[in-house]
């Protein structure tokens, strides 16, 4: 082999070449799709309802009403602001996973530094807005952690699934404040009559038909987002492997494990809260008590029911099974002969024996 004039040859490296598409050399992971908008949605979910929060507590007359109020709207405020940290860190992580690749741990810490940064603003907000008054500082501490533990949930490295439980999450939630309208005509749906018996047996029907069409909400949410972003990952690299049933599972009971996770994180920081408008009557203790058990209820079904929604929609899309036993089918180029035809072998060997005949007489 001759070489041409002019030419050098190519210096050989055992090094791997360095793919300028993945920043570093890293694999840039599957993004979450439209985190950005879903990062804007969640927190002015979140400005919602610290603003509905402190109207409510502005227009009380007295302290004590103040702090039953307070206990009332505690849980909305706490779950917007964990899924305003989660979305906001889902939002970061994009941008970290585009700027350096897949690094899981710088991730994870700017996850923890987004919702960190929205706590602060939210807390800020509570001190700077509400009236100083002995709930202010349980809200916003109380606020302040809820994004944190939000923004630490969003560091998982599986984006869109993270995505889509963020994005089910605030679906439900904004369908639980649009519920509370349906509520009056459900209860004279269930039988709601002027005894005790009737009201509580209708509020338990009323509560079940919420958690179950929350539930089914929750799941059709969280399957939609993941085969939108299945679809937009085909169209970025159609060789990225496709999502097994386990995050259709963990997608349809994110919103519902984000309740719970949002009720301990009541009972906890907010503990002081909640003994304080527990001590004002009897009636208030035990509003207090049958509230925490509704949402511990209203948690599990919703957990429950989108999970088992969100499989059955995936498994809908499943195609059926080829198994090893099955018959290749012959093809096109090549048809098989019919029956009836003669084989062209058999007629050659019958010309030949003809001819050898022949020559011999």
């Amino acid at each position: 082999m001759t070489k041409q004039p002019g030419r050098v040859p190519a210096a050989e490296s055992d090094e791997p070449a360095v793919d300028p598409a993945t920043p570093g050399g890293r694999p840039v992971p599957a993004p979450a799709p439209g985190a950005g908008v879903l990062a804007l949605l969640a927190l002015g979910w979140l400005a919602a309802m610290l603003w509905s929060t402190r109207e409510a507590i502005a227009s009380s007359a007295a302290g004590v009403t103040a702090i039953s109020l307070s206990a009332f709207a505690l849980p909305g405020v706490i779950s917007a602001a964990l899924v305003a940290g989660a979305a906001v860190a889902l939002a970061c992580g994009n941008l970290l996973s585009r700027r350096y690749g897949d690094w899981a741990t710088l991730r994870f810490v700017g996850a923890i530094g987004a919702g960190m940064l929205v706590g602060l603003a939210a807390a800020l907000a509570v001190n700077l807005t509400y009236f100083d008054t002995s709930t202010t500082n349980v809200i916003a501490g109380t606020t302040a952690a809820a994004a944190i533990i939000g923004g630490a949930v969003a560091g998982a490295r599986t984006a869109p699934a993270v995505g889509a439980v963020t994005a089910a999450a605030l679906g439900t939630l904004v369908f639980v404040v649009a519920f509370s309208r349906a509520r009056d005509p459900l209860f004279d749906l269930f039988g709601a009559g002027d005894s005790q018996e009737s009201l509580v047996n209708a509020a338990k029907w009323v509560s079940r038909t919420e958690s179950l069409v929350a539930g089914l909400l929750a799941g059709l949410l969280a399957f939609g987002y993941l085969t939108w972003a299945r679809r937009r990952a085909v169209r970025r690299d159609p060789h990225t492997p496709a999502l097994r049933w386990p995050a259709y599972l963990l997608a349809g009971a994110g919103p519902g494990l984000l309740l719970l996770l949002a009720e301990v994180i009541i009972r906890i920081g907010g503990r002081s809260l909640l003994d304080l408008a527990g001590a004002l009557s009897e009636a208030d203790a035990v509003a207090q008590t049958s509230l925490g058990t509704s949402r511990v209820d209203n948690g599990i079904w919703v957990l429950f029911v989108g999970a088992l929604t969100a499989l059955i929609a995936f498994g809908r899309t499943l195609g059926p099974a080829h198994s090893d036993d099955d018959e290749p089918v012959p093809a096109d180029d090549s048809p098989a002969l019919n029956a009836d035809q003669p084989d062209p072998t058999d007629a050659d060997a019958a010309d030949a024996d003809r001819a050898e005949a022949d020559r011999a007489r």
